[in-house]
C-alpha cells in the first residue's frame, strides 16, 4: 500500500514522533511505501510531496514542530479543494492518508473520507479539545511549559508585591489554563467556559492581600470573556482571519485589576512559546503509539477512524463521531481548581 501522511493546523511538540512511528511501522512491519505532504491539506491539493523512508525520519523524535510543515487550510472550505485532493492522490497513486491534526484538520479528514478516500486521523492540539480522546499530542508539553512559567512568576510576584496575570492559549476551552493553573498554584483561573465577573475577581484579590498574602497569580485563557452586566465592556479581539489576538484579554484584565485594586499588576503572555521546543516524554510516547495504531488500522482494512487514548488503551473512534465537536473542560476538574484557590 502507498500511504500519505500530513500534519495540519498549528504545530505542536510530538508531531515528529507520530510521523516517525507511521513511517517505521509502515515500512518495517508491512512493507508499505510512504510519502509526506508538505504544509498540511494545502500540500495535498497542490501536490507538494516528498518521499519518506526510515532514513528520512532518523533523529526527529526529540525535535519540536513538524518536519513536513503545516498550514491552516481546509480543502472543504476552498473552491476545488476536495477535487484537488482526489486529483493529487490519483496522480501520485496514494491509496490512503494518515492525517495528524486538531478539530479543523480532522473535520477536513472526515469530509475527504466522505469523498471516498481511506483515512485515519491522529489527534494533536495543545488545547486538548479534540473530542473522543483523553489526550491529544502536544497538550502535555504545553502544560509543562505553562506550569514552569507560572512557577517562575511566583518568585518575582512575591518579591515585588504584585498581581501577575499569565495569559495562556485556549480560544474556546480552558484545558491549559485549568491544568497549568492548578499545577503552578495559581490563585485564580479564568477560562472561556464560564464568563467572569471582574468585580468579583477584584474583591477576591483585595481580600486575599488584606488577609494573608502580598501577591497573586491569575491565569487566564486567551478566549475568556466577562459576563454581561458585570461592569467590564470587552469583546474578544480577532485579526482579519478570525484568530484571537494574543494579549488582548490579558492586557485588559491588567488595566482593570490595577484600577480596581490599586495593586501593581503585570502581564505575561506566553503565546507561541507554548507550542515550541522539545516534546515531553509523554508526547513522544503518545505520538509513537498513535502512529503505530494508525498504520495497523489501515493495514487491517479499518478506515475513516481516529486514534484515541482512553485510560491506558489506544482505541479507534469513527471520524463521524468527533468531526466538528469540541471537548470542554469537565465541571469536576473546574471544581477541583476552584477548591484550590
Amino acid at each position: 500500500m502507498r500511504i500519505g501522511v500530513l500534519t495540519g493546523g498549528g504545530d505542536v511538540p510530538g508531531l515528529n514522533a507520530a510521523i516517525r512511528a507511521v513511517v517505521k511501522r509502515a515500512e518495517m512491519e508491512y512493507g508499505h511505501s510512504m510519502v509526506g505532504f508538505r504544509n498540511g491539506w494545502r500540500g495535498v491539493v497542490e501536490g507538494e510531496i516528498i518521499p519518506l523512508t526510515r532514513e528520512d525520519v532518523r533523529g526527529i523524535l526529540p525535535r519540536g514542530g513538524t518536519m513536513l510543515g503545516t498550514a491552516r487550510y481546509h480543502p472543504h472550505k476552498n473552491d476545488g479543494g476536495i477535487e484537488g485532493v482526489l486529483s493529487t492522490l490519483e496522480a501520485e497513486r496514494v491509496e490512503a492518508l494518515v492525517c495528524i491534526g486538531g478539530d479543523g484538520t480532522l473535520k477536513a479528514a472526515h469530509k475527504v473520507a466522505q469523498a471516498g478516500v481511506k483515512v485515519v486521523g491522529i489527534p494533536k492540539t495543545i488545547d486538548n479539545d479534540v473530542e473522543g480522546t483523553d489526550l491529544s499530542i502536544g497538550f502535555h508539553t504545553a502544560i509543562n511549559i505553562a506550569t514552569e512559567a507560572i512557577d517562575r512568576l511566583h518568585t518575582t510576584a512575591e518579591s515585588h508585591n504584585r498581581v501577575m496575570i499569565v495569559e495562556v492559549m485556549g480560544h474556546t476551552v480552558g484545558w491549559i489554563a485549568v491544568n497549568a493553573g492548578m499545577a503552578g498554584g495559581a490563585d485564580l483561573i479564568i477560562t472561556p467556559e464560564e464568563p467572569f465577573d471582574i468585580e468579583e475577581i477584584a474583591r477576591f484579590i483585595r481580600r486575599r492581600h488584606r488577609s494573608h498574602a502580598n501577591f497573586s497569580i491569575v491565569v487566564v485563557a486567551e478566549g475568556a470573556e466577562p459576563a454581561e452586566g458585570t461592569g467590564m465592556q470587552f469583546s474578544t479581539q480577532t485579526d482579519d482571519k478570525g484568530r484571537i489576538i494574543a494579549g488582548s484579554i490579558g492586557e485588559r484584565l491588567m488595566i482593570e485589576l490595577r484600577e480596581r485594586t490599586g495593586f501593581d499588576t503585570r502581564l505575561t503572555v506566553l503565546g507561541h512559546v507554548q507550542r515550541g521546543g522539545t516534546p515531553s516524554p509523554t508526547d513522544r510516547i503518545l505520538g509513537s503509539r498513535f502512529g503505530i495504531a494508525a498504520v495497523d488500522a489501515l493495514s487491517a482494512g479499518t478506515f475513516n477512524v481516529m486514534t484515541a487514548v482512553r485510560g491506558e488503551s489506544i482505541v479507534l473512534v469513527p471520524l463521524e463521531e468527533i468531526a466538528g465537536r469540541v471537548k470542554q473542560v469537565p465541571d469536576e476538574l473546574v471544581e477541583v481548581a476552584r477548591a484550590l484557590w
